[in-house]
């Protein structure tokens, strides 16, 4: 079955543009031109994903997400004008995946897209709520992450790193890799890695950062088994 998305925007244009995209890959597309419109849709057809513009009359994206984390976890990816980090940040606190600037490639639209739906498919075909490993508690339905009784704040980008190594744990994942399973593209700067695993790092603290392994010459890996490093 092809999995659905929600093209939420109010200029026709832009709907029928992600529209075509996303047909060519296979996918089914629903669309509505309002916030309001959006909400009831995703509570009737339940959408796999939904790609959320920010400016639109009335009820904008960012009040629309906030919403939408009152009753459901789906995957949101922001499509928006607005290229400040302020705005970035604000998209990613109400509780967006991903955030993505027009005008945008539509390659490298489906690839985020993709990247998302891959990481989040096992966890809806199992219904989990929760992972927990040693004093790690991660509640996917809050997207909290907690070390023993400690919050650990991350950001959405160290959120989603942390929750695709630990639910891959014992995997080793080249930093190309990551990029592309976590990013949505393999073709960045392989340093976000390293940098975004050295944030995580210093978040955890020790003991528990000492899970997060760096392979010398292959990538990263999560696990407690302390193997070569090389």
């Amino acid at each position: 079955m092809a999995e659905k998305i929600l093209v939420v925007d109010d200029e026709d244009a832009i709907v029928e543009f992600v529209e075509m995209s996303l047909l060519k890959e296979g996918f089914e597309v629903i669309k509505a031109s309002s916030g309001p419109e959006a909400l009831e849709l995703v509570r009737r057809e339940s959408p796999n994903l939904i790609l959320l513009d920010v400016m639109m009359p009335g009820m904008d994206g960012f009040s629309v997400c906030r919403e939408l984390r009152n009753f459901t976890q789906v995957p949101v990816i922001m499509l928006t004008a607005l290229d400040s980090d302020v705005d970035k940040i604000t998209g990613l606190e109400t509780g967006a995946d991903d955030y993505v600037v027009k005008p945008f490639n539509p390659k490298e639209l489906i690839a985020r897209i993709k990247a998302i739906l891959r990481r989040t498919a096992a966890l809806h075909t199992e219904n989990i709520s929760n992972i927990t490993f040693k004093n790690i508690n991660i509640d996917l339905m809050r997207r909290k992450v907690f070390i023993d009784t400690r919050a650990v704040e991350f950001t959405p980008r160290e959120y989603n790193l942390f929750l695709f190594l630990v639910s891959n744990r014992d995997k080793i994942f080249a930093r190309e890799e990551l990029l592309r399973e976590v990013w949505g593209s393999e073709f960045l700067d392989v340093r976000s890695v390293d940098v975004h695993i050295k944030y995580i790092r210093e978040k955890l603290k020790e003991p528990t950062s000492s899970y997060i392994q760096t392979i010398w010459g292959k990538g990263y890996k999560f696990s407690e088994a302390r193997g070569p490093q090389s």
